[in-house]
């Protein structure tokens, strides 16, 4: 135990060297972590030795990353995809499938190797497009919302791909009918069982739950790996299983606050997957698969851009809209090395096809993450030969931006619902402004939420949390968080997030308010102070008016 130990604890200096160099150079962590697994793999230094405890958490990283993509999913959002995010998801879908699967086969690949990788090749990376977004502030941006619809689209087809294939895998002498027959049937009985869950049984489960932070977390890692396990024996993938667990908490009031506390675990955990992946790559064979992965990378990050800009301006949007939107695909996902490694294990496809993958999802994602980053200065270099991609009249775009929520949207976030911040909510409202409340007091959330006031559930101080905030669209931001380090951490990822409205932070006293005023605080509010003079004041012009009466 003491040698593996050891060896874990290396690969997470190594891994943590590695992913500084990776920030420096603005890439994902996750190229990182699969250069860290190549260095310590048998092309490398061979200190991988503990496969078995590392392939253990790998399995638990996808499980936990596929319960985050369902829990992001409930089923309003899904509702409220648009029509737009779903022709670009589809048809970018069907155009990378059909397309890439031509090639792949013009390389010289087999039927179901083609396939694999076509399918791979069709998703993008939302937790990496979601945060380069987030960094722009462009998450609230039309582009941006357009491209979070479609990355919806590409997630719910990921899962589809994985239960239809894992299917394939345990009826490999089965008619084809029989199969779609088993897995309908399977899929039927899933969402019958999910629909009881979730009506009568998870609520209230949660509800309890929510009690205690800690449990809710440990809880939601429980149901989400029993589910992926319960998945896995049931003829599903684990990973299928893992999603329909995140996906049965998706409508909860809790959903946004279990996201944030399980991003890092999820983060974590795929740091083993990727060191996994990289230690097993066969440089024996990966080097014919240079050539045939940088045509493939060449269709990912020209081909998807365009289908999307095709697509869109064909609807009735801006060149520019569609260009911003079209690079966000221009990459494919840890989806997408998850999905051919499940091939691998059921027996469908060779370690070739997963090296192939991988090779293009290193070029891609480190491409693309610089072309996002850049994406403006690239429009306007670009900008007079896309004039073929906008209609005459781009009638869609100005009905969308006419069509927008606006007044809906929240003007003042009030962080921290006790009895000053509820007080503090509902005077603001009483005055006209639209205003949101959040805290972590699972009752506090539910009464306010029956009583008509816009509320969320979760930890006003948790980055991840606040990545599901309008931010964009709020005024001010005001913290009656009741402590110093908390509203340390709401200042600094509001401003890592480019915030900028107002912000304003509760002190108990005038200690507290100086070191609020050192760590950046711009306006510092005082309520035991305020309401002391408050009632100073009032006490002072009721004496005067007794005396003038006298």
């Amino acid at each position: 135990m003491f040698d593996a130990f050891a060896e874990l604890a290396t690969l997470l200096v190594i891994a943590a060297v590695a992913g500084a160099g990776a920030v420096r150079l603005r890439q994902p962590l996750l190229i990182a972590y699969i250069v860290v697994g190549i260095i310590v793999g048998p092309a490398g230094l061979e200190l991988v030795s503990a496969h078995d405890q590392i392939k253990v958490l790998a399995q638990v990283g996808v499980a936990v990353l596929l319960f985050v993509v369902g829990l992001k999913l409930d089923l309003a959002r899904v509702r409220d995809i648009g029509t737009v995010a779903l022709a670009t998801g589809l048809g970018q879908l069907a155009f990378t499938i059909v397309f890439g699967f031509i090639i792949i086969l013009a390389l010289g690949k087999g039927m179901v190797e083609a396939l694999y990788v076509a399918v791979a090749l069709t998703f993008s990376s939302t937790i990496i497009i979601v945060k380069l977004l987030s960094d722009k502030g462009e998450l609230d941006a039309l582009h941006g919302r357009i491209a979070i619809g479609f990355l919806i689209v590409q997630d719910i087809a990921v899962v589809l791909a994985m239960m239809a294939m894992s299917a394939l895998g345990g009826s490999a002498d089965a008619a084809g009918w029989q199969v779609a027959l088993s897995l309908l049937g399977r899929i039927l009985a899933a969402a019958l069982l999910l629909v009881v869950l979730m009506r009568y049984v998870l609520p209230r489960l949660l509800h309890g739950m929510a009690r205690s932070q800690e449990l809710l977390l440990i809880f939601a890692i429980a149901w989400g790996t029993g589910l992926a396990a319960l998945g896995e024996w049931v003829g599903f993938s684990k990973e299928a299983g893992a999603f329909l667990a995140g996906f049965s908490l998706a409508s909860t009031g809790y959903r946004e606050a279990i996201s944030a506390r399980l991003s890092g675990i999820r983060d974590f955990l795929l740091l083993f997957f990727f060191i996994d992946l990289g230690s097993e790559l066969d440089f024996s064979t990966l080097g014919a698969e240079v050539w045939p992965a940088v045509w493939l990378s060449l269709f990912v990050l020209i081909g998807n851009p365009l289908i999307v800009m095709v697509i869109m301006g064909f609807m009735g949007y801006r060149k520019r809209t569609g260009f911003l939107a079209g690079l966000t695909v221009a990459q494919i996902s840890e989806f997408s090395i998850v999905f051919v490694a499940m091939g691998i294990t059921l027996g469908h496809v060779g370690v070739e096809a997963l090296g192939l993958t991988t090779l293009v999802g290193l070029i891609t994602i480190t491409l693309s993450t610089y072309m996002i980053l850049y994406s403006h200065p690239l429009y306007r270099l670009l900008a007079p030969l896309l004039r073929v991609f906008e209609r005459r009249h781009p009638y869609r775009e100005l009905e969308v931006d006419q069509g927008t929520t606006t007044l809906e949207q929240p003007q003042v976030l009030v962080i921290g619902l006790g009895r000053y911040g509820l007080r503090l909510a509902r005077r603001l409202r009483e005055s006209g402004l639209r205003v949101m409340g959040v805290d972590c007091d699972p009752d506090l959330v539910r009464h306010l939420a029956e009583d008509g006031v816009q509320v969320r559930f979760g930890d006003g101080h948790d980055p991840a949390f606040l990545d599901s905030l309008p931010l964009g669209a709020l005024e001010w931001v005001i913290s009656t968080l009741p402590d110093v380090d908390s509203n340390r951490m709401l200042l600094y990822a509001l401003a890592e997030r480019h915030f900028r409205g107002e912000t304003a932070v509760v002190a108990r006293d005038d200690s507290q308010g100086n070191q609020l005023w050192q760590i950046g605080a711009p306006v510092i509010l005082y309520p035991f102070r305020d309401a002391v003079d408050f009632a100073a004041d009032n006490i002072m012009a009721i004496m005067q008016r007794r005396a003038q009466r006298a």
